[in-house]
């Protein structure tokens, strides 16, 4: 078997097709890009109990949000690490380790979502599925630019846009698969017509003798349910979101897609070139900023280009993968209150798709483009332009909840779809400008301890948009709850508003049903809640671009004899 993996089974021989090459390295990204489309899991995850809606049991959103950022974490991790053995043994070996990895690590998550143990989660999903993203990500990038020593963004343009394009495919896939899977909860009837208790804020009803936890579903709940269903009340611990059998089922899937891809590589003879290429004259070099020269992999990372290029793909990540963390969240929770007749699940779950098909197209279009103007200049425009997209979404967010108009809804969807173009096509660049500056011997090894920039954005942008985002629910729901009538908040929740958090912690009182009880023409501010994170985002942005503005040649004395 290792035989078959080995790198000397995978030499093209003379008169190989190179354009055989990027479906094969597209199929591998395809895969592994789908973790863009985590958020469709969200809604599931965080009603595993409640089904309908959260249990006082279930997870919040920010406890699994933080298995994505592991899993980028250990995608980071992987790749530096795995750039240099992907040197040795070739893409072969590297990528069906991958596919063992990723398909694994769904089993393993799929398995603890049916044990509720969320550390299986992090460590199927998020430590070993994330290895699994790290190696599949790498191994097609160094192939790809040798075989097109012509066209380097473009190639790895192509390697890179599958990889935004995963969630393309994915997310409409895993909500099929949940939505098979899903079975509702026993339902009791309207809220009038059953006696509840609240005790440490959690509600209760008598079945048959028993007293059982239940959850209530008003209003406002019913457009964030999996499946739409009627108001009223449900019992806990019955039905099923239908996740952990989507886990398992896409994890077979894309374990036999990644092995097929694995055995269809193969790699350029050492001295081989495109027919009929004549590699750029000296002025031309000079004018992009292309060395002739190669840089070892250790001596890189003692250059002060690498560092440079590491904060621009850095703050580039975290701005976009925070948001697509939470993608599904946020543009329900910005204009569902607004426009509950647009935006519902499925236009969320649309959102979600929209999102991988303009990270692909990004990736493809931004690295083919930077062939033409320069690495450097294209990530000018990425900085630039990005900066006044993000500042401009709190704006639209307000104007949505002032005066309902779905000209703010194509304003914020038409503004971030542009970032995310922006955002695949900064990763699909990075690989180019690091072959330019470093050379293209160990440009796959550079790549992947490169890649500890987008772990290091794993972090930053999730924490940052669930912990902002926290804080402003938390100070929302103080507000709302010292203008309500506390006569109503009782009688609506079966305790005082003494009991404020016990309730919260508990998920029984939320925004959505303290807006049901608040004064009339009191403003839901739900859509405000990312306000800050997106003028955070913006001042990141700011420092990659004057990183970028300061990138020179490498000084010659690390280039290779």
């Amino acid at each position: 078997m290792l035989s078959l993996l080995s790198k000397d089974r995978i030499v093209a021989k003379s008169g190989f097709n190179r354009w055989y090459v990027p479906p094969v390295s597209i199929a591998i990204h395809l895969c592994i890009g789908s973790v863009y489309a985590w958020s469709i899991y969200n809604p599931a995850l965080i009603r595993v109990f409640g089904v309908v809606t959260p249990a006082a049991e279930d997870w919040s959103l920010g406890d699994v949000v933080w298995i994505f950022t592991v899993a980028i974490i250990f995608l980071g991790l992987a790749a530096a690490f795995a750039g240099k053995w992907l040197e040795d043994v070739g893409p072969r070996m590297v990528g069906v380790v991958a596919a063992l990895c990723w398909g694994g690590g769904y089993l393993i998550g799929g398995f603890g979502i049916n044990e509720h143990q969320l550390w299986l989660i992090y460590l199927g999903y998020g430590v070993i599925g994330g290895c699994g993203l790290g190696l599949g990500y790498v191994s097609p990038v160094s192939t790809l630019i040798r075989w097109f020593p012509d066209r380097r963004g473009m190639a790895t343009g192509m390697a890179i846009m599958g990889f935004g394009g995963g969630a393309m495919i994915g997310a409409p896939l895993k909500e099929r698969l949940i939505r098979l899977f899903y079975e509702a909860p026993d339902y009791l009837g309207s809220i009038d017509s059953v006696a509840l208790v609240t005790e440490a804020g959690r509600r209760y009803a008598q079945i048959a003798g028993e007293l059982r936890e239940v959850v209530v579903i008003g209003a406002n709940d019913v457009a964030n349910m999996i499946v739409p269903g009627p108001e009223g009340v449900y019992v806990v611990g019955t039905g099923s979101v239908g996740v952990a059998q989507t886990f398992l089922a896409i994890g077979l899937i894309y374990f036999a897609v990644m092995v097929i891809a694995a055995f269809s590589y193969r790699i350029p003879a050492p001295d081989w070139e495109p027919e009929g290429w004549t590699p750029p004259d000296a002025a031309h070099r000079a004018k992009r900023m292309i060395s002739e020269h190669h840089v070892h992999i250790d001596e890189a990372l003692k250059t002060p280009q690498f560092w440079q290029l590491w904060i621009v793909l850095c703050f580039n990540v975290t701005a976009g993968i925070g948001v697509l963390s939470v993608a599904r969240t946020m543009v329900t929770e910005i204009f569902g209150t607004s426009l509950p007749s647009v935006v519902d699940g499925a236009f969320a779950a649309t959102y979600v798709v929209m999102i991988s098909v303009f990270n692909m197209v990004g990736r493809f279009f931004w690295a083919s483009v930077s062939d033409f103007v320069g690495r450097r200049a294209t990530y000018w425009v990425f900085f630039a332009l990005g900066i006044a997209l993000y500042v401009s979404i709190p704006i639209s967010a307000q104007q949505a909840s002032v005066t309902p108009s779905v000209v703010w809804l194509i304003y914020f969807y038409a503004a971030t779809m542009i970032i995310f173009t922006m955002y695949g096509g900064g990763f699909a660049t990075i690989p180019a400008y690091l072959a330019d500056i470093f050379g293209t011997r160990y440009v796959g090894g550079i790549h992947g301890r490169l890649l500890t920039a987008w772990s290091t954005a794993g972090v930053l942008g999730p924490l940052a948009i669930t912990s902002l985002r926290e804080s402003a629910i938390a100070t929302a729901i103080t507000d709302l709850a010292a203008i309500v009538d506390p006569a109503r908040f009782t009688a609506t929740f079966g305790a005082g508003l003494n009991e404020l958090d016990a309730l919260v912690d508990n998920q029984t009182v939320t925004i959505a049903k303290l807006i049901e009880i608040a004064p009339p023409g009191t403003v839901d501010p739900t859509s405000s809640l990312y306000n800050t994170t997106m003028y955070l985002m913006a001042v990141l942005l700011a420092i990659a671009l004057i990183s970028n503005a300061m990138m020179r040649p490498v000084d010659p004395k690390h280039h290779m004899a």
